[in-house]
Formats: structure tokens, C-alpha cells, sequence
């Protein structure tokens, strides 16, 4: 009777297991978290910066806040750091590809409103100081 009790409750056990289940609901993957993600949009002028970097987000919390640098102080720095920074992108041989992977679309003469301008200038102070880089 012991031998049919230890049987029967083996099955219950392993019956559920359910180890057919999916390993992420809906078969989706995982995403990234959410602190190492910021994206902002002006929806208005249509424009958004997208930043994927670990500790960005930490780091910018302890930067001086928005007001801190002038709107052209910023637009000046972004200016000549994205020109640098698309001049390295196109030079994989001369600067590590793994650093400098996209192009990033900015033209001096459009509005990107504050917000885009702030988090491209903090990105690129982030940048240099992480990577030891000097644009």
C-alpha cells in the first residue's frame, strides 16, 4: 500500500512540473530594463533621441541640472561632438567599432527643442568619461 502511495504521489509531482510551459509569456523575449533605456520625443517637431547605455541614467541624476548650461553652450558642444562622433563611425580601422556604431542624425540649423539638446549633451560628456574618449 506504501509503494502505491509513494507511486501515485510521484506522478502528482512530476505531472505538475509543467515543463512545457513557455519560458516567457506569449513567446516574447525579454526586454531591456527599463533604467537603461531613456527616450525622449518631440512629437511635435517629430525628433527623438534614443539612448541605450548602461549607468546613463544613474550618471545623468548626478550631473548638474537642465538650466545649468546655456541652450548655446550645448547646441555649440553638440555641434562639433557629432561631427567628431560621425567622423569616428566612419573610420572603424582608426577608432573601435564597438564604441562607435551609429551615425547620429543631427543638423545644426533644425530645432531639436530642450530636452533632445540636454540628453545628446550629457550623453556625450557620459560617453567621454566612460570610454576615456575625447571628442
Amino acid at each position: 500500500m506504501l509503494s502505491y502511495f509513494v507511486i501515485l504521489v510521484s506522478i502528482v509531482i512530476l505531472a505538475s512540473c509543467g515543463s512545457n510551459q513557455a519560458k516567457y509569456p506569449n513567446d516574447t523575449e525579454p526586454t531591456a530594463v527599463a533604467g537603461d533605456t531613456i527616450r525622449i520625443a518631440n512629437d511635435s517637431l517629430e525628433y527623438e533621441i534614443i539612448i541605450i547605455e548602461p549607468g546613463f541614467n544613474a550618471w545623468l541624476a548626478t550631473q548638474p541640472p537642465r538650466g545649468y548650461f546655456t541652450p548655446a553652450i550645448m547646441d555649440a558642444s553638440n555641434d562639433r561632438k557629432v561631427l567628431e562622433y560621425n567622423l569616428r563611425v566612419n573610420a572603424p580601422l582608426n577608432y573601435d567599432p564597438s564604441l562607435y556604431v551609429f551615425r547620429i542624425d543631427y543638423d545644426r540649423d533644425v530645432d531639436y527643442g530642450d530636452e533632445v539638446t540636454f540628453l545628446l549633451f550629457n550623453y556625450f560628456r557620459f560617453f567621454e568619461q566612460r570610454y576615456n574618449q575625447r571628442l
